[in-house]
This record gives structure tokens, sequence and C-alpha cells, in this order.
């Protein structure tokens, strides 16, 4: 579904701008698993992430894939002292703010990279999917706790330090100087699909992938996705 979001994002910006090769910067993009098949496409891509080893593996998965990709290290703190501004048409921010001191001002250094018109793609973890796995699992009271804490964790053992419903990543958006665009559920039902009934049915992965794009826009089953997808624009 990202990925389908992505592509129109790009056709936009390539035929507002007049150029085929964009750039592109993943903030806290890891191994490359979105910016290796951006520079395939033949866009200019740089990761910035805080992690020397994950960059080190990026590099080596783009070298596989004949491409070129720019890593740089740092925290999305430091953008604006890595990167020049106005210099990117498309900033990717997915499954940082989670993590991040400051997911406000991550934002705004973000929205500092790009030229007029560019646009960012914010991808974050789902308090509401929090609850209804915790609670699928068995785990009543950690549901219960999602619900009634202001970061949507479900207790001191939580790995994810926060999560963010819609309501509260098109606020920050908004603050941080953005028009927030339309959400995206993002794995709204695989999470919660045993994988039996996927090795055990033929076809039925391609069928769960079209019923995902289906409801990824739906005004109720998207908000009770794993993740939500948000695109900001400048």
């Amino acid at each position: 579904m990202v990925w389908d979001v992505l592509r129109a994002v790009l056709a936009e910006r390539s035929s507002a701008t007049g150029r085929d090769r964009l750039d592109i910067v993943d903030a806290g993009g890891g191994t490359g698993g979105f910016a290796v098949p951006l520079a395939e496409l033949g866009h200019a891509v740089t990761v910035v992430d805080p992690s020397p080893d994950s960059l080190a593996a990026l590099e080596r998965r783009a070298a596989e894939a004949g491409v070129g990709v720019r890593a740089l290290q740092g925290d999305a703190a430091d953008l604006g002292d890595l990167l020049p501004a106005g210099s990117a048409d498309l900033v990717l921010c997915h499954s940082v703010l989670e993590y991040v001191e400051d997911p406000a001002g991550a934002l705004a250094a973000m929205g500092g990279l790009l030229r007029a018109g560019g646009v960012i793609s914010v991808l974050a973890a789902n308090p509401v999917a929090a609850a209804l796995h915790r609670s699928v699992a068995g785990r009543f009271d950690e549901a219960r706790e999602v619900l009634g804490d202001p970061e949507g964790r479900w207790g001191d053992r939580d790995p994810t330090p926060r999560r963010f419903t819609r309501e509260a990543l098109s606020g920050l958006l908004a603050g941080a100087g953005f028009t927030p665009g339309d959400a995206h559920g993002v794995r709204i039902f695989a999470d919660l699909v045993p994988s039996r009934l996927l090795d055990g049915e033929p076809g039925a992965a391609r069928a769960l992938v079209a019923l995902e794009q289906a409801a990824a826009a739906h005004p109720v089953l998207r908000d009770i996705a794993t993740q939500l997808h948000v695109l900001g624009h400048r």
C-alpha cells in the first residue's frame, strides 16, 4: 500500500518539476528497504541513519542491486546540519517518530529539507492496533493500558516508546508547517491472520494483499491498522 502511494507521489512530483530523477531523503532508512528500490527507479537517494551497522548493510544491498545510494550517519535532529535546506523533493519518515526524542522537532527538520511543493511520507505505529493485538494475545490488562496511556504503550516492557493516532499524526504535520493528506492503514488484517491460512490456501497471500489495498482508505478499518501512513505537503 505504501508503495502504491509513493509511486503516485513520484509521478506527480516528476510531472510538476519536469525531472525524472528526483532527490529523496530517507530519514532513519536503515538497511535500505525503501531506498534501494527507489534508487533502482532512477532517483537520487540519501539515507540518514544513526546506526553504522545498518548503513553498512545498506551499502552492501545497494552494491548488490548495482545502484548508488548516499549513506550518512546521523539522527533526525541532525538533518539540518547534514544536508542543505530545500534540497529534497520527497522525504521518507518511516518508523522514526516512535523513537526520536522530539517528534515535532524531527518533522520540522525534515520539512526544512523540502523544496516548495515537496512531500513527506510518514509511517508510524498505531495505538488502537496495539490494543487489539494485545487483546487477541490474551493480554487484556495490557490492551486496556494502551487505551489509557497518552503514548499508546502497554507497559514498561513495551519496546515501542510511543504510538500515534491518525489525528495525532495529522496534528504533528500541521504543526510542522505541512498540509496533511489522507491517511491510509497499513497491515489492517495481515497481522491478525494466522500464517497457516496463508500457507495452506493457493492464492491466499495474493487475496490478502488485495484485501489490504481495498481497505487501506476505509474510514473505519484504516484506524485499526498496525501502522498509519500519512503524507504531508509543503
